[in-house]
């Protein structure tokens, strides 16, 4: 039988941790502060990038948010680049997929306000607007992802040869 093994790490985990007792609760989380400190220092680098982007490209209401579609789409296809870079040729130290892709490119990229943005744009009387958004950044956020994961693999085989 194999070893178990951590899903955000890789690394062994200890079958014999019971989590309802406090002390073997406190030795299993105390490995996961570095982690949680990566993606929560990561995720408030990309929500204020974020934030940033929604204060120089503003959305007038009921018009279709330009500004959370680009962002959600470019997230996307950043997080293709760099999951080729860090799985395909470089060994990144444990934190950087957290601290990035986890933290940066989640608190960058906005699925939660793109749920809001259909709802408002179905309240305002928009739903022809408000389909179009759902399916055009689906399938935008989906090609960016595929289209730069691919690209980056040629690239890095173009270079290796």
């Amino acid at each position: 039988m194999g070893e178990a093994r951590s899903p955000v790490l890789g690394e062994p985990t200890d079958p014999d941790v019971d989590l309802r007792v406090p002390a073997q609760r406190h030795e299993l989380l105390r490995g996961q502060w570095p982690i949680i400190a990566a993606v929560s220092v990561g995720g408030g680098i990309g929500a204020s990038a974020r934030y940033g982007a929604a204060l120089l490209w503003p959305t007038a209401a009921g018009s279709f948010p330009w500004t959370t579609f680009w962002v959600n789409v470019i997230g996307c296809g950043v997080i293709g680049v760099f999951m080729v870079v860090i799985t395909d040729v470089w060994a990144a130290h444990r934190l950087v997929r957290p601290f990035f892709g986890t933290g940066v490119l989640g608190g960058f990229t906005t699925f939660s306000t793109y749920a809001v943005d259909i709802q408002r744009l179905f309240d305002d009387g928009r739903a022809g607007t408000g389909l179009a958004y759902l399916a055009a950044t689906m399938l935008a956020a989906l090609a960016a992802v595929w289209t730069t994961a691919n690209l980056t693999r040629r690239v890095i085989e173009w270079r290796q040869s």
